[in-house]
């Protein structure tokens, strides 16, 4: 299928995203090696103009935040927030914070707020335990966010974070989808820590050195098995319903890439589109909106569409990626393919 011109989430009409990236040592053997990450559905006001949205777990080994009211009401009201496991409060807050000055009517004379944040745990490089990231990140993430040509790899929350035993984090990737004298975008962003180097499947690709799973290994020194959050955005006009659909569809995409799943591992995947959009409250009783025909043959366009691009996200988050070195000396190192 056809690329968009970024081949990126940003090729959908009005998403942006933004990466604020915390690279620099502590005390002793700390290191922090983190980031958060913001994927802002449209360029107007997010909680006036609700993107529909649904989510597809499938591991939930994970701590995120918002995807019940998500499943519930089938809308987002804030930006998709990435970040480390023990930061998502920090981040939670922040995001808040910057929701409640853009709306001084939430919690006041109108309802409150849902904020959507996901995590991977990157652990293994970054003293997570430390919570280095603050709620001004959060807010410094969504107000640099831009358009375009997207920072990928070891950027953003994808700066600790370990795909296939080699450096992971952010990737992206996107697809057209013709429909007679119309088009509709599919655009895909990861955040990859997940998997065993053997498990991979892209050709060429050059395992990492690991340890053969009955070797001994002290448990400090013991990888998590890992997570991957994958965000799907689209202007098709979708209902809820329906992108749970496209959800399910990238979880075919991430198999592709060769992963099994672990037990341990948060594998969740969130889709919105922004060309479905809810106005918040009003006096009016019902709504009259254009959505996409089940039956059409553009809903198994946009299926494929989610899955190609899931799968070519999670490799360019492995073709990004840089080496990196983290906490305790720890070096995971870039991709390799022959």
């Amino acid at each position: 299928m056809k690329k968009g011109k970024w081949n990126a989430i940003t090729d959908v009409e009005g998403v942006s995203v933004g990466h604020v990236t915390l690279d620099r040592p502590g005390d002793g053997e700390d290191y922090f090696c983190t980031g958060v990450t913001a994927i802002l559905p449209h360029g107007g006001n997010w909680f006036e103009e609700k993107p529909a949205a649904a989510s597809f777990v499938l591991n939930g080994f994970g701590k995120t935040a918002g995807l019940v009211q998500v499943e519930e009401l089938g809308v987002l009201e804030s930006p998709i927030m990435l970040t480390n496991t023990f930061s998502v409060g920090a981040v939670l807050e922040g995001t808040l914070q910057y929701m409640l000055e853009e709306n001084p009517a939430i919690g006041d004379s109108t309802s409150s707020l849902n904020i959507v944040v996901g995590e991977c745990n990157d652990s293994f490089l970054n003293s997570m335990r430390k919570m280095a990231v603050r709620p001004d990140d959060a807010v410094r993430t969504i107000r640099e966010a831009v358009g375009g040509e997207l920072a990928q790899g070891a950027v953003g929350a994808g700066k600790g974070m370990i795909c296939y035993g080699a450096k992971g984090g952010i990737g992206s990737s996107s697809r057209i989808v013709a429909a007679g004298s119309r088009s509709f975008t599919v655009g895909t962003l990861v955040l990859t820590n997940f998997g065993r180097g053997q498990e991979c499947r892209f050709p060429g690709w050059v395992a990492p050195e690991e340890p053969a799973p009955e070797t001994p290994v002290a448990e400090e020194d013991k990888r998590p098995d890992g997570s991957v959050i994958i965000v799907v955005a689209t202007d098709a006009p979708l209902d809820a319903r329906q992108l749970k659909r496209i959800a399910r569809r990238a979880a075919i995409g991430l198999g592709r890439t060769g992963t099994h799943i672990h037990n341990g591992s948060g594998d969740i995947i969130i889709a919105f589109s922004n060309g479905l959009l809810t106005r918040h409250g009003g006096e009016a009783m019902t709504v009259t909106r254009e959505i996409i025909k089940d039956d059409h043959p553009v809903m198994n366009d946009l299926f494929e569409a989610a899955i190609a691009s899931t799968e070519e996200a999670v490799l360019q988050s492995l073709l990004h990626a840089e080496t990196t070195a983290g906490r305790k000396g720890r070096v995971v190192r870039k991709a390799e393919f022959r």
